[in-house]
């Protein structure tokens, strides 16, 4: 998630109550968790088996809950608590804003394109040209729909990150102060869910198709001119290359990568990386050519048994 302007860290450490240690004098353009920073970003920490990964990442400033050396070239802010600190952060510049007509009033879309009765267009969205969203289709804030774009009935776009922070007492919700970002000419079937980033974008890359009922997590990046059968799940922050075919009940955990041209049948269940270019079946997907002999060579145990058994 990007500010509208950068905040000077020494801002940041007033608002928090927060030590700074290292560089006063950095200006924050962004916050993000981890897995997707930048220059310029905060983000935090509070496992102390995780501070080298976060002292050393590309975020400029880092919050964290015990004073350690600051790299060069950046900022620490020790607080007691860097999620509430970084939670409260979020919603500071990303407000929940509830709806109370259909289409907000900050929400802008193309005089050319359609919307059937009972859509629902949260706030700062923003619509192309020519798109087609059919009835009962949720939008939720600050989604970015490119042109061409066409949206089957009782889909709903951008809904929260399935992402909570575990505490003793139970689970504390993450406010998801990323997007929805759908290319050109991008199809979706009806009852598709699409969740936005924690902090970071879910993008749809441009020419994607969707059957129905496909669910993608937060954070994944779909390249472009894919096509995804119905049931699809994909785990978030997973990144799907370019011409990737996916075929019905594909499930893919969280945080991998599929290489572009990749083929993925159907009910498979992928655990790891897939390399580009192929074909793949079973769970854990493997090759499908390799998968089909072992699966050849089960058949046949009980005839190769047969003979210690009389």
């Amino acid at each position: 998630m990007k500010f509208q302007q950068p905040i000077p860290v020494q801002e940041l450490a007033q608002k928090m109550d927060a030590k700074l240690i290292g560089d006063q004098t950095l200006q924050a353009t962004g916050i993000n968790e981890i897995h997707k920073v930048e220059k310029g970003d905060i983000t935090f920490v509070d496992v102390k088996k995780y501070f080298d990964k976060s002292l050393h990442s590309a975020a400029s400033i880092i919050i964290l809950n015990e004073e350690v050396e600051c790299p060069p070239s950046k900022a620490l802010l020790v607080v007691d608590d860097p999620f509430r600190a970084y939670n409260n952060l979020v919603l500071e510049h990303r407000p929940l804003l509830p709806l109370t007509t259909n289409v907000a009033e900050t929400a802008v879309v193309d005089p050319t394109t359609v919307l059937e009765p009972n859509v629902i267009i949260g706030h700062h969205v923003t619509i192309g040209k020519n798109c087609h969203i059919q009835a009962n289709v949720t939008i939720a804030e600050h989604t970015i729909i490119g042109d061409n774009v066409t949206i089957q009935s009782g889909t709903v776009i951008g809904t929260d990150a399935f992402y909570y922070k575990k505490h003793n007492y139970g689970y504390e919700k993450w406010r998801s102060g990323g997007r929805v970002v759908i290319e050109d000419n991008v199809e979706i079937g009806a009852g598709c869910t699409i969740n936005k980033g924690v902090s970071g974008d879910t993008i749809i890359g441009a020419g994607t198709k969707f059957d129905c009922q496909v669910h993608i997590g937060h954070g994944v990046v779909v390249g472009k001119n894919c096509l995804f059968a119905a049931q699809v799940g994909i785990g978030g922050k997973t990144i799907i290359g370019d011409d990737v075919v996916l075929y019905g009940q594909v499930g893919i955990a969280q945080r991998l990568k599929i290489g572009d041209k990749t083929t993925i049948l159907a009910k498979s269940g992928v655990s790891k990386d897939l390399e580009g270019g192929k074909v793949y079946f079973g769970y854990p997907a493997t090759e499908a050519r390799t998968k089909y002999r072992e699966l050849a060579a089960l058949r046949h145990l009980p005839t190769f048994f047969s003979g210690y058994y009389k």
